[in-house]
């Protein structure tokens, strides 16, 4: 019996690639495939592979996309496609929350989603998502960590790595959610726990209750207390929240539903979900958390990538430098190494002057009693 061969897939990267050409989404991909949001991100993060159905239209499509975006690397398309990406980055960081009662702790600085700013340079989109994105993700931060310089640096971090890869950020479609991702990571971090300045706890909040509600957090594993922030503070829903916390939905939800019976156990008064996100919003918010201005953290992406090419050419001059001297003073002929030492036999044992033993006294003993009786000794006498 034979198996049909699968049709083929370009690489995770280029399925990306296609659908961001075409200036699709992911909720739009996942339509037309006919699979959720979350699945097209992880078919395009490598994480899962289509089979089946799903694979043929799947490979279908971005056949297609292919195909109709043969000519979309014409000089004449890059500045529309560069202005595109530009409004997007802008418009995701200044909608409005959608009437979902996000408290402001969470949510972005509200401006006008429709408007566009075709003349905005890379340094001012990356300004605008900064300004009004930072402040949130440095309350999110503070939930995650308790700590508040641990926060700002975790947002400042992200900010920088954005900045490194502002290309790649600007296509994002939730350019947001890429630096929040970012941050979380950074401040997640196992690694902080050897840095000496956090190894003292930071004061508490004032309230009794936030503080309460603060230990509760930090006691849960880093994966459930991210799902937690998530669903419930967030707001995102349960594919997305996998998504972004690279799990499965299954597994989210039993993170979420242990996170949130543990902060029951211990605080009953959250046990409902819209009370937990209201209580946590204002712990957020209790904070009075601070992020630098804009310029300043694009400096600091800026300085750190030129230290890191200075130090990637200084080590490889001090390699140059090494391998010349190495070829200068190495041998350039076969010199045979010295053999070793053999042992030679038939010659007796050097005898060094020492005290006589007891054979050798009683020889000489007897040898001085018996010499006056002997024959005369012959003595030379001179004429």
């Amino acid at each position: 019996m034979t198996r049909s061969p699968t049709t083929p897939l370009p690489p995770p990267g280029e399925r990306r690639r296609l659908r961001e050409t075409a200036s699709l989404t992911r909720p739009q991909l996942a339509k037309r495939v006919g699979v959720r949001p979350g699945t097209v991100r992880a078919w395009e993060s490598g994480r899962s592979t289509p089979h089946g159905r799903n694979r043929e239209a799947y490979a279908k499509l971005l056949a297609d996309l292919a195909e109709g975006t043969a000519d979309a690397g014409t000089p004449e398309s890059v500045p529309v496609r560069r202005e595109k990406e530009v409004t997007a980055v802008v418009t995701v960081c200044l909608d409005k929350p959608g009437g979902d009662g996000r408290p402001e702790a969470f949510a972005q600085a509200p401006s006008p989603a429709s408007a566009s700013f075709p003349d905005l340079t890379p340094a001012q989109a990356f300004d605008a998502l900064y300004s009004f994105c930072a402040p949130a993700l440095v309350r999110q931060a503070y939930l995650l960590t308790g700590r508040r310089t641990l926060a700002r640096e975790s947002v400042e971090r992200a900010f920088q790595l954005a900045w490194d890869r502002w290309p790649e950020v600007a296509r994002d479609p939730d350019p947001a959610g890429w630096v929040r991702a970012a941050a979380y990571e950074w401040a997640l971090s196992p690694w902080h726990r050897f840095r000496r300045r956090h190894r003292q706890p930071e004061p508490p909040p004032p309230e009794e209750d936030d503080r309460a509600l603060l230990e509760v957090l930090l006691r849960l594993p880093p994966p459930y207390r991210r799902t937690l922030l998530l669903y419930d503070g967030l707001g995102l829903g349960l594919p997305e929240t996998a998504a972004e916390t690279e799990a499965s939905t299954r597994a989210t939800a039993g993170r979420l539903t242990y996170a949130r019976e543990t902060v029951a156990a211990r605080l009953p008064d959250l046990s409902d979900p819209r009370e937990l996100h209201r209580r946590l919003a204002e712990l957020a918010s209790a904070g009075r958390l601070r992020a630098a201005e804009p310029p300043v953290v694009r400096g600091g992406s800026e300085r750190r990538a030129r230290f890191w090419t200075r130090a990637a050419v200084a080590f490889t001059v001090a390699l140059i430098g090494t391998t010349a001297l190495t070829l200068r003073t190495a041998p350039t002929r076969y010199e045979p190494p010295v053999p070793p030492g053999e042992t030679v036999r038939g010659v007796p044992p050097r005898v060094a002057p020492g005290p006589l033993s007891e054979e050798e006294r009683e020889l000489r003993t007897r040898l001085r009693k018996e010499l006056p009786r002997g024959p005369e000794r012959l003595a030379p006498q001179a004429r």
